[in-house]
């Protein structure tokens, strides 16, 4: 009888720990983005590298497109070296994925840079932190350009398959305005203008576009002290005012940094059909961050 007991407590335990696990991989996949092929622009590093992590561990096919390679070893990561500026490297990169996989499901516009930079520098005319035309472009040429490019050869793609998801990364910066960062806001402005233009042009085929607009983050390897001098310079202020903003609630509700994962997860969450009603949106994940 003590043999026939535990067997068939034995059993009972068995079949709830298999729909304790059935749950688990069904919460863990309840995006519904396993096979799905999404190329990440600049996905090498900072919130392009969380990105592609957090798509991966969905079991995204991704292809990051940067100039540097991934730090990231993953059976579905593939890095295609790509100056998004190019036409011909873009067009050679969504070629090589149209040939691998016959579809491309989502694009994350994410490559970009930021120069801080004043309009008229009253203290130094014309000195190292005064906006000049050369940065200007070449600003324009990586945060703009770069995105219409991407999107125009992967929406032919989507147009074609009558599915496809756009995500641009946008910024704070894009829909409040930034001091000492004029050329970086009115960059994001764009992408923010082109968001919900091509959410209109392309909705008749199936075709999503939405923007993700983080506020003050982590630390990345972008937050260089170049970077922090520039912008302390711009602001008039030091370098440990500008540190001291970054956790002070004065300036975020939630008092801290953002985190780069919590930046992935809703760019992972608009890739989904989960966020199928969602089009021509830029949302801010800035932890509640305006110059209100």
């Amino acid at each position: 009888m003590n043999h026939i007991t535990n067997a068939i407590l034995t059993i009972v335990i068995l079949k709830q720990l298999n729909s304790i696990m059935e749950g688990y991989h069904m919460s863990n996949n309840w995006l519904g983005l396993q096979g799905k092929v999404v190329i990440v622009t600049g996905g090498s590093s900072g919130i392009g590298a969380a990105i592609v992590a957090e798509l991966l561990n969905q079991g995204v096919v991704v292809y990051d497109a940067d100039l540097n390679p991934s730090q990231i070893d993953n059976s579905n990561l593939t890095f295609v070296k790509t100056d998004v500026t190019s036409e011909n490297d873009v067009t050679k990169l969504v070629t090589q994925v149209i040939e691998q996989h016959g579809r491309i499901d989502g694009l994350v516009n994410n490559a970009g840079i930021n120069l801080p930079r004043l309009l008229v520098d009253a203290k130094e005319p014309q000195g190292k932190y005064e906006l000049k035309q050369s940065e200007f472009q070449k600003i324009f040429t990586v945060n703009v350009q770069s995105v219409f490019l991407m999107s125009q050869a992967v929406a032919r793609q989507m147009v074609k398959q009558r599915t496809g998801v756009i995500v641009n990364m946008s910024s704070e910066a894009g829909l409040e305005g930034s001091q000492g960062q004029s050329p970086y806001s009115a960059t994001k402005a764009a992408i923010n203008g082109f968001t919900r233009s091509w959410a209109k042009e392309l909705g008749e085929f199936n075709i999503r576009v939405v923007g993700v607009a983080p506020g003050i983050m982590e630390a990345t390897g972008l937050r260089t002290p170049t970077y922090e001098e520039a912008l302390a310079y711009t602001r008039h202020k030091t370098v440990a005012d500008i540190r001291a903003g970054y956790k002070s609630k004065s300036t975020t509700p939630l008092g801290r940094s953002g985190k780069l994962a919590e930046v992935a997860d809703l760019v992972t969450y608009f890739l989904s059909s989960r966020a199928s009603y969602i089009t021509g949106l830029t949302t801010n994940v800035a932890g509640g961050k305006s110059r209100g």
